[in-house]
């Protein structure tokens, strides 16, 4: 399931030179199975994408400090009590 959205997000970006429609943010007035509705949903779903994984990536990023500070933290401790004997 990941592998297909990885590939779709992959293609999205690959077709990001084709972009037409990108200040339309309502796709309703073209016609529904014309080839402008279609890539108008394709940017859509290509923007909702990237700002997902953006906000994915900063999310992973504000853990891994949290997280590795503490232990950072743990280290010096540790390193403080080892210099001081």
């Amino acid at each position: 399931m990941s592998k297909k959205i990885i590939l779709l997000i992959l293609f999205l970006l690959s077709k990001s030179s084709q972009i037409v429609f990108a200040s339309v943010s309502d796709c309703s007035e073209f016609k529904k199975f014309s080839s402008e509705y279609f890539k108008c949903k394709a940017n859509l779903i290509k923007e909702k994408a990237i700002s997902t994984s953006k906000d994915i990536i900063k999310d992973t990023k504000d853990y891994q400090n949290q997280e590795w500070s503490k232990e950072k933290e743990k280290i010096l401790k540790t390193k403080e009590k080892i210099l001081d004997q």
